[in-house]
Formats: structure tokens, sequence, C-alpha cells
């Protein structure tokens, strides 16, 4: 054989084993990815509702009633759970519904107030929503309506419902915002943003709506970058700047004395005057595929964002006519996992959400600068509670942590809460009167978590 075939073959048997390579270490990531959508295992017939003997709203101790929380910054107010996962948690109760079809995957997560737990889903044709009883799992009521969605990552709703007093809000991925009777599910409005100005974003709406007074408030896109509307009636109250809408929850803030909303938007981060949606500013935050999706921190008179694919952080000092860069880095690039700051620090998972390999980070507040990290605790969301951080991995594991900024102190943890699944938990964890809720796709899990097993 000639002596450059020779190299030939050899340097093309040095490429093909380097590409074998590369696919094995990323298969991970690809499966991850490609669970993303569809519906992997039998789905449940959705079972018949107990609508006709409903029991009369009742308020709960430790609520969870929207994306935001009872206080607005994401933390439950349960208190004196369980701390020690050696010996399980017990299960409470499990559905497997709710999601009907192949590609109708959703990943809006439960919201709770008393009795009535809320959470969507989808079919074939329509996005759904059930409302349950919390405490035993048994279907209430449900309610559907058709809009036609996009497959990309499933054609379910990626917002979380929000409940405010006997009514809740929902927003699918289409652009559809409802509102319903959280007593029996009586539709009392529906708006179609896109049919108002709205231009979906490229992976559907996503932002969660914000109750804020007599408003309920989305993140449009189009010519309604942010859009209010009457809680009561869904008139339109009013409308606020052009542009791509971010996949971002709004957010409320006092801003020289008065109300404001924060929108997270495509392109930036703007400040809006909450009675009438007058922009105070607009600050320029653009990343790959205009992808803001974490949900700005306010710590007094500072915002912190931050974003995923490699963009990084930032933190700003906040004015009435204008926000300023105290610093800015690229530590702490979460791709849609909110993050949390505790006493001058802010911790969180950093990285892309398709591997389970991400890190968990706590960085100073004051300059941005990494005090440690972790990969024990795969990549995934976060919620906190009772003093401690509560994270459930993309596949499906939970652990419980204490934020420290001098070490990572992990407390306990508990294997497979999801059991046997297939693609990304995406989701995050929701605890409210003492129970625990966890929701990949078609499932939802509830746990006690105040109550040790014997």
């Amino acid at each position: 054989m000639k002596k450059w075939l020779k190299w030939l073959l050899s340097i093309l048997g040095v490429l093909i084993i380097g590409m074998a390579i590369m696919l094995a270490l990323s298969w991970n990531s690809i499966s991850i990815l490609k669970g993303t959508e569809g519906i992997n295992s039998d789905t449940d017939a959705i079972p018949t509702s107990t609508s006709d003997n409903l029991p009369p709203l009742e308020k709960g101790k430790t609520d969870y009633a929207s994306w935001l929380g009872p206080n607005g910054d994401s933390r439950s107010t349960e208190t004196d759970i369980i701390t020690n996962w050696s010996n399980g948690l017990q299960k409470r109760w499990e559905i497997n519904y709710l999601c009907q079809g192949n590609t109708s995957a959703t990943w809006s997560a439960p919201v709770v107030q008393g009795n009535r737990l809320v959470v969507c889903g989808r079919d074939s044709a329509n996005d759904l929503i059930f409302c349950l009883n919390p405490t035993d799992g048994t279907l209430l009521w449900h309610q559907s309506y058709q809009t036609n969605a996009k497959r990309n990552h499933g054609t379910g709703p990626r917002a979380t419902p929000a409940i405010n007093d006997d009514r809740v809000y929902t927003f699918g991925r289409s652009g559809v915002l409802a509102c319903w009777s959280l007593f029996d599910g009586a539709q009392l409005w529906m708006k179609n943003i896109t049919e108002l100005g709205g231009k979906e974003p490229t992976w559907g709406y996503s932002s969660s709506p914000l109750v804020w007074q007599n408003y309920v408030i989305v993140q449009g896109g189009g010519s309604i970058r942010t859009i209010a509307f009457d809680k009561i009636t869904g008139d339109v109250a009013w409308k606020s700047g052009n542009g791509i809408a971010g996949y971002a929850a709004l957010i409320p803030m006092e801003i020289g004395g008065k109300p404001a909303i924060l929108s997270f938007h495509g392109k930036g981060l703007a400040a809006l005057e909450a009675t009438d949606g007058h922009e105070l500013w607009d600050v320029p935050w653009e990343t790959s595929y205009d992808v803001n999706a974490t949900t700005p921190l306010i710590i007094d008179d500072n915002v912190f964002i931050t974003s995923g694919y490699k963009t990084g952080c930032m933190l700003l000092k906040v004015g009435s006519t204008s926000a300023d860069s105290a610093w800015k880095n690229d530590t702490f690039t979460p791709s849609h996992s909110d993050a949390f700051a505790i006493d001058g620090y802010v911790y969180g998972y950093s990285g892309d959400s398709f591997q389970n390999k991400g890190t968990f980070k706590c960085i100073k507040l004051s300059d941005g600068l990494e005090q440690w990290s972790t990969n024990d605790m795969g990549w995934g969301t976060s919620l906190f509670v009772d003093g401690n951080i509560l994270c459930c991995d993309i596949k499906g594991n939970i652990f419980l942590m204490k934020p420290d900024p001098k070490q990572f102190i992990k407390i306990t943890e508990l294997p497979n809460a999801l059991g046997d699944i297939k693609g990304p938990v995406w989701t995050r964890p929701v605890i409210a009167n003492g129970l625990l809720y966890l929701r990949f796709k078609q499932y939802l899990i509830c746990y006690d978590i105040k109550t040790v097993m014997s």
C-alpha cells in the first residue's frame, strides 16, 4: 500500500475515533434534548371530575399561588420542613394524565391556594387546565380551549398560572390569556395576545402572568411588548413598548417611591410605571436567540439580571430615569433557572439546561466574584424554603442545601424522586401547606415535606 494512502487511512481513523468519543460524551445531552418534546411513556386517561359537589374555597397558611410566591420573591413561607431524607419522603399521591398526545410536553408549574391546586396541560389540539384537591390529587374540575401550538420543546404551556382570590389566570405558549373561576372553572374571559399585536417568541410565550392590584400583566412582544388587562373584565388597561417578548416573569418594584414593573424582554430590561405602562428606562441586554428567561432579583435599589448562552450577569443601580451597571461579568450564566439573593450573596444554578453537569454557584452580590461552585447537584431549578434551598436536577433527584458563602453545604438528598423518567425536569418544585409538588410533563407527584416517615 502506498505511503500516502496509509497516512490518509490513519488520519481518517483518528477522525472517526474522535467523532465517536465526542458523540459518546455528548449523548446524554442529545438524549435529554430529544426528550423535551415527546411523551415517552403511557399516559393515563383524564378521570371524571367531582364538579357536582365542590367544596367552598379556602385559603391555607402557606399557599403558593403564583410564580413569584406569596411575597413576590419566589420563596415559600413553609417552616419546619424535614431536613433528613435518608428514609425517604412520604408520597401522598401522583397523577399521570396532564399531557395527552406525543408532542404535548408542558413545563408549567402548579400553584396552590388552600383547597385548590391548578396546573396546566395539553392534548393534541387543546390547552388543558386542571384543578385538583392538593392533599389527595382528586380532580375537582378541568377546562380546555383549542389553540394551535408549535412543537419545539412541546406544544404545552410554559407559563405558571396565577391565583388571585377567587380567580385563576393562565397563559398558553401560543398567546391565549384566560381568566377562570377558581371555584368551578367557569371561563370568565379570554384574550389572544397575537390578535392584539403580540408576536410569539421562538420557544413560545413563557412569561408567567403577574397580577398587580387591578391588573394582570404579561409579555406580549410585537407592538405590545408588555400589556396589562383589567383583571376583572379583561379589557386592555395599557400597552408598552415594541420588540421581542422575553421568557422571564414580570416583577413589581418600587422606583423613586412609585410602583413599577420590571420587564426582562428579549433585548434587555425595561422599567415601566405600573399604573399606565410609561417606560422609565430600558437597559440593553442581548443574548443568543433573544433568551432572557430568569426572573430579575431585586435588592433594595439594585437589580441583578443573568442569562445563559455564556452571556453572564450584571448588577444595576436603579433610579427613576436610568439604571447604571455596577459590575458585569460572565461568572454566572443560567439558561432558565432562577437564583436567590441571600445576605449579600447570590446562589443558583449556572450553565446549560440540556445537560446535568452544570454548576451550582455562590457569587458575591457587591462585585460578582465567585465564592464557590459545585457539580454535586447536577443542573436544575430551585426554591427557597425554611432558610434553605431545595433543588431538583433535570434527572428528578432532589437536594436540600444550606446557603453559606464560605462553602457548599448539602444537607440531604432524595434520588429519583420522580421515578424512572426520560427527558429533562425543567419545572420548578413548589411547596405549599406542608406538601412538596414535583412536575415532569404529564406527571405530578406530591410528597409530605413535614411528616417524618417511621
